[in-house]
């Protein structure tokens, strides 16, 4: 069992039965009445954001979920991937990872977080690797307004790039924010 104050940002906790994630945490020093820790937390099913209050008496239940490596293989009607180990393969709906199909290519190894033997989310890594398949163009000397453009990657993924990108450069995306971080190093 967890008290308020061990919880930090990243915890997965249940709440009824539900596994929750913590996403902002903040501690407040009530004098001789304790502390109150307010976390807003993210529903790791259905993806419900929820502001709760903890005393520093209360206990939490830590949620119970197990993390597998997989390796993407494609999507249709639902993402399906494969545990590369056991070669046993895990289809999970659409709606569940459609945030992932932007940054996932095929091969591409994330983990499936699993709670009560069901797949709840699909992991990425902070940044994914992705080529340029399309590139605005760029008027010479126009560098009094901005100097991002708009570009496509593989994954058919619109990303805010810096005027040197072109097509057939490969660059790195943040996966939280969708945004450009770096092209790579050749």
């Amino acid at each position: 069992m967890y008290g308020p104050t061990d919880l930090k940002k990243g915890t997965v906790i249940q709440l009824d039965g539900k596994p929750y994630r913590v996403i902002e945490y903040s501690q407040k020093v009530m004098g001789r009445g304790g502390s109150i820790v307010n976390v807003r937390l993210k529903n790791l099913i259905d993806g419900a954001v929820l502001s709760k209050t903890f005393k520093g008496a209360d206990k939490i239940e830590p949620a119970q979920v197990e993390s597998h490596a997989v390796q993407y293989l494609y999507v249709d009607t639902e993402m399906h991937f494969m545990d590369p180990t056991s070669f046993e393969q895990f289809d999970i709906a659409l709606e569940l990872g459609e945030d992932a199909t932007s940054y996932l290519k095929e091969g591409d190894m994330v983990g499936l977080q699993f709670f009560d033997g069901q797949v709840i989310n699909v992991e990425l890594p902070k940044n994914v690797y992705l080529t340029v398949t399309y590139a605005e163009d760029v008027v010479k000397g126009d560098t009094a307004n901005s100097i991002t453009k708009s570009a496509t990657t593989e994954t058919e993924l619109e990303v805010k790039v810096p005027a040197f990108i072109k097509v057939g450069d490969v660059i790195s995306v943040d996966t939280e924010t969708g945004a450009y971080r770096e092209r790579k190093k050749a």
